[in-house]
């Protein structure tokens, strides 16, 4: 037998001491380390079937051939998008939310629609259930196989009988493995389980999806090791209270993080949004003051943004700034701007920004947006809804170039807008546009131009 350890771990970073402590010397926070019974053993819980392995060989730079990855189409654009072009064959994808948002919903409506055989393992729904919410996704693919199950050497023991194509663990904060004496959901079993399930992914070429519980500051729940053992990391975000969801990557070894997922809840499961410049601009039937259209960028995608400002007269003594979706100090040095460049007295004056559609922005872009917005609530004059913007603002109250002009410019005039405004020291391209291009150089032509 061998001989049993214990340690000391952080519940809340997954720091390792060497003795209890009321507070974490790591993270700072109080009451979080627990013991935990560790057992070591050269026993795994995944054994590969051919021992025979090559040993690595180190080559020149040179040598190294390149191959394009192997993906596997997940029949889901929108996540397709976000992964890089779909699920790299091996790979290890991390799936985290907020309970209730729609992560299993996600999952399992990829099972039931991706070409390829499945194996759903879920520690925290039975069969039945699971098979319930398929007939309200309307289940397509007869090759999904649902596993109830949370010890690992049991799932390793399925997987070798049904030879899946794709792996699904929900969640991993349910899993547990015999080789570490701990609860589930500890720092321990989290760690062990994983890297188990990485070592079975990488051997076999299999991908695996993960789905994590989140903490009360939204981050993954368990230690931060987690997020860097697994190649990709997907934030799955929104409110309860509405329809739109939106999918982000915050960690990806094979694409960009930069892209983003819109997707609709609906009562037959989540439906992409291919156009989300739709949900991010309110219908109206008239204008009103304090609303401008901005074009901003999500990785590749262009996007239409309304943003809403309302600025009055200070009740108390001391003005509020609030942001919803924007950056709060960015907002007051853009208020800082107007007032000592362009002489508008808001210093006296509460203001109110919001970006709609409940997503955040932290492209440059929208600072003119965000300009034209305070100053048509300040006038309480509407700006026509036939105009957007896309320019940054500096702090000399000069409007700056953005990248990719361009292609705002093309998302603007698809979407039928007849004014765009940008800044003069643009490179726009000499070619003939059915939308009329606005160049300004100072906060003073964006007034002129829009009282």
């Amino acid at each position: 037998m061998a001989k049993t350890k214990t340690t000391f771990f952080c519940q809340n970073c997954g720091a390792q001491h060497a003795q209890w402590a009321g507070k974490c010397n790591v993270c700072n926070e109080w009451n979080t380390i627990v013991e935990e019974v560790i057992q070591k053993e050269e026993k795994r819980a995944w054994k590969q079937s051919s021992p025979s392995k090559k040993v690595a060989k180190p080559l020149k730079i040179n040598d190294i051939a390149i191959n394009e990855e192997d993906r596997i189409d997940t029949q889901n654009n929108e996540l397709n998008r976000v992964l890089g072009g779909g699920l790299v064959k091996g790979s290890m994808t991390l799936l985290g939310g907020e309970p209730g948002i729609g992560k299993s919903t996600l999952i399992l409506q990829v099972a039931l629609t991706i070409d390829k055989k499945v194996l759903y393992v879920s520690g925290e729904e039975s069969q039945s259930q699971i098979k319930m919410r398929a007939e309200r996704l309307k289940n397509t693919n007869t090759e999904c196989l649902i596993l109830t199950e949370t010890k690992t050497q049991n799932i390793f023991k399925s997987i070798e009988e049904t030879q899946p194509d794709v792996v699904v663990i929900d969640s991993i904060q349910t899993l547990q493995t015999d080789t570490i004496e701990a609860s589930p959901g500890s720092i321990s079993q989290i760690r062990e389980t994983t890297a188990e399930l990485i070592k079975f992914a990488k051997e076999t070429a299999t991908p695996v999806i993960l789905i994590g519980h989140i903490t009360k500051e939204g981050t993954i729940a368990g230690p931060k090791i987690l997020e860097h053992m697994v190649d990709v990391v997907l934030q799955f975000e929104g409110d309860r209270n509405h329809t739109y969801r939106i999918l982000r990557a915050q960690k990806n070894r094979f694409g960009s993080t930069a892209e983003l997922g819109i997707y609709e809840m609906q009562g037959s499961g989540l439906r992409e949004v291919e156009n989300p410049s739709e949900i991010l601009i309110s219908e109206k039937d008239e204008s009103l003051s304090g609303t401008a259209i901005g074009a901003t960028l999500e990785g590749m995608r262009p996007l239409m943004i309304e943003v809403q400002a309302l600025v009055s007269t200070a009740v108390y003594g001391t003005p509020q700034r609030s942001t919803t979706g924007y950056n709060t100090k960015r907002l007051n040095m853009i208020l800082a701007v107007l007032e000592k460049r362009a002489g508008f007295r808001l210093g006296a004056k509460d203001v109110f920004l919001n970006i709609a559609g409940g997503i955040s922005v932290d492209d440059p872009a929208i600072d003119l947006a965000v300009v034209a917005s305070i100053l048509s609530s300040n006038e309480d004059e509407a700006i026509p809804q036939d105009y957007c913007f896309a320019a940054e603002v500096g702090l000399a109250g000069e409007i700056r170039p953005v990248n990719r002009v361009e292609q705002r410019i093309l998302e603007a005039e698809k979407l039928g807008f007849q004014k765009i405004m940008v800044s003069k020291y643009n490179k726009i391209p000499s070619k003939k546009y059915n939308i009329k291009i606005v160049l300004v150089s100072k906060i003073e032509d964006v007034y002129q131009q829009l009282f």
